[in-house]
């Protein structure tokens, strides 16, 4: 069981700031931050993820963080995802504690996303925007450092074979640009 304590995240704050961060930039792609919320809940540590409603233009019905494109009036990515956090499930910037920035990873549908590590007071009063998230999914840290939790799938997409990582929680299958971003923290934390 991990717990979201002072000592660990001062280990992953120091793990995160003292490693070089892969920063990608391809003109052509456009800029989106995500927020990697972690919380403590019941003396264990939690990852809190979104399950995107149909009505958003990209990646429907998949389980993501909170976080969307940047906009012109966004100061720095640390921004966007705050603002796109707020806009999703009402999280107040006041209230989330960044502790540091993963890779930025590239998705199928061109963007380049920035993941932002934060720590949030819990309980929550979460807004969810019934526009863009269907379900709020509450996942032990524990549940995913299980190694059965994790394997890599074929998939087909626009006719072809990929093979993505996936994690497996309950009925939920976390695959694709989350599951990278995912295992991007997960092996720094087991590395701790």
């Amino acid at each position: 069981m991990k717990s979201c304590e002072k000592e660990f995240i001062d280990e992953l704050r120091k793990k995160l700031s003292s490693r070089e961060r892969k920063i990608i930039d391809h003109p052509p792609f456009s800029h989106a931050a995500v927020l990697v919320p972690l919380y403590q809940k019941e003396g264990e540590c939690h990852l809190l993820f979104t399950k995107r409603s149909d009505q958003v233009k990209h990646h429907k019905g998949e389980i993501s963080f909170p976080g969307g494109m940047v906009d012109e009036d966004d100061r720095e990515l640390i921004h966007t995802a705050l603002r796109e956090a707020r806009e999703e499930i009402g999280l107040k910037e006041k209230d989330v504690e960044i502790i540091g920035l993963l890779d930025d990873i590239v998705t199928v549908t061109e963007f380049i996303v920035t993941p932002i590590v934060g720590i949030l007071p819990y309980p929550y009063p979460f807004q969810v925007s019934k526009m863009e998230i269907d379900e709020l999914i509450e996942v032990p840290l524990s549940a995913l450092l299980k190694e059965d939790s994790f394997s890599e799938r074929e998939i087909f997409r626009m006719g072809r074979a990929q093979w993505v990582y996936a994690y497996q929680y309950q009925n939920h299958i976390i695959w694709g640009a989350t599951a990278r971003i995912l295992k991007q923290l997960l092996d720094l934390i087991s590395s701790q």
